[in-house]
């Protein structure tokens, strides 16, 4: 992508905005002038070109500037291309983190929802979802206290990787030589950063086993990271402790026991459809049927909570499969579903392409298939996050019965304390005041292992960072 500008230094603005309609690895161009109050942009793409403008509002601040310009290239690639926009210029993967602002400055409701749909072009339906979740947020970031942190350990490993995973795992089929080295690894990460937060005095108040699937490695090792956490964190403040437990298939007894054992009621078990034609073609080992064994064993062992992911738009999915699929879920009765919309790697979104706008069409029937059937089983959404490069532009949703709302889910989307995070591939992100630091771990278990010398001494600047008044 070329992006050119004139007049305003808002590249990123301008590539932001034209990221939601074309692949930026494709051939495509953009320019855009500020002038004479006007922000004037070209967009060419695919041999097609298209222009729009916006006035710039007169004193316009750096917030004002960027809408106008964002404005006026979104017109212009909508000359190009018919991809659905439903969320106007709000590009950023935290859209309802806009309508709490608002909210904060002390708008109303009412004037939250207008101001979404007039200021930021998103539609109707969303800004008044942006707004459900706002809500519901707030009530959940309320019960952080000042020193409160979150914490994750990510674990990269699969049983096998599916077609669709966008995520940092690796088949254990082909790396299950470094698992036992990965723990202790781990688990040397995990005891350092728990001497850290006791002498910055954090108290966690959720804690997320993510991945990757944390299941997909042997109970006696899982148990082993479980138990380094507990004993390494002052717990006394923590409200919940979720282990991500996703495919059924690797929810054996021995593991569901050692869960339960270990204190854990809070787990996913992850369907994204109840279709086996869809399962094989996507890669996953499990049947519908095993998953409602694991919900089975799963109740039958103690747990309160269990989250299942859905994903629309798999390939050869339609909204009538989607509603058996939502009709042999909530049978199942999980207290909270996340409904995921699928992830386009490679898109070429031009005009024309009718197939995949029609597939963007089908997707967003699914999405509001889920939101109206969420409300009549008794779910509301409470965090929401966009990705690039989703069919239709949409969203990802989590919804929950009352009580039930996963607090890391949201305290890691809207960036309101630190995350201490562990393991490979995992983020600490380090929240002071407006300021947010971050420190990665690398991506490969092996890498990992080789390097938590220097993994464990990077995190010494969280000591740098939050001691600082």
């Amino acid at each position: 992508m070329k992006i050119t500008t004139k007049g305003h230094e808002l590249s990123t603005a301008v590539e932001q905005v034209v990221q939601l309609f074309f692949d930026v690895r494709s051939d495509v161009s953009a320019e855009c002038s500020v002038e004479g109050g006007i922000s004037s942009a070209s967009v060419t793409a695919g041999g097609l070109t298209g222009r729009g403008s916006w006035p710039v509002p007169e004193n316009a601040g750096k917030k004002e500037l960027s809408n106008a310009v964002k404005k006026s290239v979104l017109l212009a690639c909508k000359e190009i291309s018919n991809m659905p926009t439903p969320w106007g210029i709000s590009t950023g993967i935290r859209p309802a983190k806009l309508a709490r602002m608002l909210l904060d400055e002390g708008r109303t409701g009412g004037e939250t929802v207008s101001l979404l749909q007039s200021e930021y072009w998103i539609e109707p339906d969303r800004a008044r979802l942006s707004l459900d979740v706002a809500l519901r947020e707030k009530d959940i970031i309320s019960l952080a206290g000042e020193k409160a942190v979150s914490l994750y350990v990510g674990i990269p490993f699969c049983p096998t990787r599916c077609a669709y995973c966008s995520f940092i795992s690796q088949a254990l089929t082909h790396n299950n030589k470094f698992l036992y080295p990965y723990v202790d690894a781990c688990e040397r990460e995990i005891r350092r950063c728990g001497e850290i937060a006791a002498e910055l005095g954090l108290r966690p108040i959720s804690a997320y086993f993510g991945g990757g699937t944390p299941t997909a490695i042997p109970a006696e090792l899982l148990e082993r990271l479980i138990r380094t956490l507990k004993s390494s964190f002052d717990m006394s403040d923590l409200r919940e402790l979720t282990v991500e437990a996703g495919r059924p298939d690797t929810l054996t007894p021995e593991m569901m026991a050692m869960l339960s054992k270990n204190g854990i009621r809070r787990i996913s078990i992850n369907p994204q459809t109840m279709h086996q034609i869809t399962l094989d073609a996507i890669g996953r080992r499990h049947s519908p049927e095993d998953v409602e064994r694991a919900f089975e064993l799963a109740r039958r062992e103690g747990m309160e909570i269990i989250n299942a992911d859905l994903i629309l738009g798999l390939p050869g999915e339609t909204p009538a499969m989607l509603d058996e699929t939502l009709d042999r879920v909530t049978a199942l009765s999980p207290e909270a579903i996340t409904v995921h919309t699928m992830y386009l790697k490679r898109a070429a979104r031009l005009r024309g392409d009718f197939e995949k706008l029609r597939f963007a069409e089908n997707v967003n029937e699914m999405m509001e298939l889920c939101r109206r059937r969420m409300r009549e089983y008794g779910a509301e959404p409470y965090y929401m996050y966009k990705q690039k490069n989703t069919l239709g532009n949409l969203e990802n949703v989590g919804f929950a019965k009352p009580g039930s709302e996963c607090l890391y889910n949201v305290y890691i989307m809207e960036e309101v304390h630190s995350i201490l995070a562990m393991g490979g591939g995992a983020s600490t992100k380090l929240v002071r005041g407006d300021r947010i630091e971050r420190i990665f771990n690398p991506k490969e278990a092996g890498d990992y292992v080789n390097r938590i010398d220097e993994i464990i001494q990077k995190k010494e600047f969280i000591k740098e960072f939050l001691a600082q008044n």
